[in-house]
């Protein structure tokens, strides 16, 4: 078997769905979303998505036939850990691209793999469950005011997901109370988590994280930038709440916050670290050491859908991601929708979804072909 073809296609969605009810600001750009479909010479395609809220989908699309195209062509899809490892030394040069563009194009194998072999990706994996307990992400547009907060957890709570997730980066004068809104709402023993995305200096850090001790949430995620590893340190020695960070790093930086206690949890997904191939390792370094991982959402349908095969396959992870429901498009039938407080293996082979074709089709505005050089 081989790789014949691979196509690109350019997805669009409009910057409104995620600023509603609110309008977008002035020069919101559309999100574009790179649908990538590689075909081999039995006719079995594989399927992978980039995304692009900052207007980096058109250039990522670009970028994947510009630079991994003949990478690619007339490779065998089937040797997964072959193309991983010289996609991965290929990244050595690439300084002004980093390693998510193919980690993306490892999703397509593994769909492909799994196609062939009429398996879900979990089940080629060693599936060790079939359902995985989901939290809800309010992302910050939506909860800017108290009022919007309270309705936006009492509605994520009323539809059943198994936690919330607030993503605040205000400073304590404005996040504490947010915190304790949110706390006051859903009860004593539901379960709570703070985003920060790494907008906070040391000290408001600190500030914000003793509140969360007090109010036991269930982490303090990317408090400040994961590259501050000796801050990160001092955080996690310093508080109960445990800190989720190292979503950002690379594979092979990831040893280096366990070993030095910069982090208590581990956060990682299919599009940071490797594709499916390599938040498998990942997986692998977390059981060794000691350590759960928490699995990010990609924003981005089938990238999910890959997280989600990869979660079942593991007992490391507690949760699931579920963020904005602009970014479950393209599917039929909403497999990645909620059942019972969580999303469900789908019981397809590979990704285990089907794609909409006729959505897709009229939100597509350009569709590339080969080499773009």
């Amino acid at each position: 078997m081989k790789i014949v073809a691979i196509e690109t296609r350019r997805i669009r969605q409009s910057a409104e769905l995620w600023y509603a009810p609110h309008m977008p600001p002035s020069g919101a750009r559309d999100f574009e979303f790179p649908l990538t479909t590689i075909t081999t010479d039995s006719g079995i395609e594989g399927h992978t998505m980039d995304y692009g809220p900052l207007g980096q989908g058109r250039a990522s699309a670009y970028a994947l036939h510009d630079i991994y195209y003949h990478d690619l062509l007339g490779a065998n899809p089937l040797h997964t850990e072959e193309i991983w490892q010289r996609l991965r030394s290929k990244q050595r040069h690439l300084y002004n691209f980093r390693e998510t563009i193919w980690s993306n194009l490892d999703v397509a194998l593994w769909d492909i793999k799994g196609r062939v072999a009429g398996m879900s990706i979990a089940a080629l994996l060693g599936q060790y469950r079939d359902r995985i307990p989901t939290y809800a992400t309010c992302p910050p547009q939506t909860i800017g005011t108290l009022e919007e907060l309270k309705q936006q957890v009492l509605e994520k709570k009323a539809q059943g997901y198994a936690g919330i997730k607030l993503q605040l980066s205000g400073g304590p004068a404005a996040d504490i109370p947010r915190l304790r809104l949110a706390r006051e709402l859903v009860g004593t023993d539901y379960p709570l988590m703070l985003d920060s995305s790494a907008a906070l200096s040391f000290d408001t850090a600190l500030k914000i994280g003793h509140v969360l001790d007090e109010l036991h949430y269930e982490w303090f995620e990317e408090p400040v930038p994961d590259a501050q590893i000796l801050q990160l340190r001092k955080l996690a020695a310093e508080l109960r709440t445990p800190i989720l960070a190292a979503e950002t790093v690379g594979l092979a930086e990831l040893p280096q916050y366990m070993l030095d206690g910069a982090t208590d949890l581990i956060r990682a997904d299919v599009h940071h670290k490797g594709g499916v191939t390599g938040l498998w390792k990942a997986l692998g370094m977390c059981e060794l050491l000691g350590f759960e991982l928490e699995t990010h959402t990609a924003s981005s349908p089938l990238l999910d859908a890959a997280n989600l095969q990869v979660g079942c396959a593991t007992r490391l992870s507690r949760y699931i991601e579920s963020h904005h429901p602009m970014f479950r498009f393209g599917l039929k039938g909403n497999p990645l929708g909620l059942r019972d407080g969580c999303q469900h293996l789908p019981t397809g082979p590979g990704l285990g979804v089907e794609l909409d074709w006729d959505w897709l089709d009229n939100h597509t505005v350009e569709a590339l072909r080969g080499d773009c050089l």
